[in-house]
């Protein structure tokens, strides 16, 4: 699979190599969203590396190049540069979430919540900056924010490539297990288009896990 022609450069701007694209390592994170004090998560930030660049081109097209950033600052702009960002996220599960059964169901509902209360989070404290951010329906594996656009994101094949955590093959599904948790673990990434430092920022201020 080929990326558009359309798809911005600038990006790569970075000296990182494909399999050193960690800006800010994986660190467990309160939800500050949440009213649970079990919803943590784990969370990392990075350039994409270039099997995860193509991927972003199918799955969003071009539109992080179509979001209106007239309300940030020319300066910041200029001076920071542009970045197409991966922010993954992962949960530690209260089952194994390989099994199946009404309790899995539940503890699956409550991990999608969690996250889609954060990604809400995240995304709108970049995109009022001016910054395009997006987050991906973890059920369905599409964008939730960003329209028309109706290819499949694989939350395994990212943290494979972003982390390098492994996966094995169980019948048709590809199953992603953590180096801590094994498979009692449930993935779920934001993208986001907008200088390190303000994605960086944003990150390093959330409180740690206790």
């Amino acid at each position: 699979m080929m990326m558009s022609e359309q798809q911005p450069s600038q990006q790569q701007h970075h000296n990182q190599s494909d399999t050193s694209s960690t800006i800010v390592p994986p660190r467990l994170i309160r939800n500050t969203q949440s009213s649970n004090n079990d919803d943590d998560l784990e969370c990392s930030l990075h350039y994409l590396p270039k099997p995860l660049l193509r991927e972003f081109g199918h799955v969003f097209n071009d539109e992080h190049t179509r979001f209106d950033s007239n309300n940030v600052d020319a300066t910041v702009m200029n001076n920071n540069g542009m970045q197409l960002l991966a922010i993954p996220t992962n949960q530690r599960a209260r089952e194994d979430l390989v099994a199946v059964g009404d309790h899995i169901e539940a503890e699956k509902d409550r991990l999608l919540n969690v996250f889609l209360t954060f990604g809400k989070y995240i995304c709108e404290q970049l995109r009022c900056k001016g910054f395009w951010a997006d987050y991906i329906d973890p059920c369905s594996g599409l964008p939730m924010i960003s329209l028309n656009c109706n290819k499949v994101y694989s939350e395994v094949d990212g943290m494979e490539c972003l982390l390098n955590y492994k996966a094995y093959n169980a019948g048709f599904c590809k199953i992603l297990t953590h180096p801590k948790w094994g498979s009692a673990v449930y993935p779920a990434t934001i993208f986001a288009y907008a200088p390190v430092e303000v994605a960086r920022s944003l990150l390093e201020s959330l409180p740690s896990a206790s």
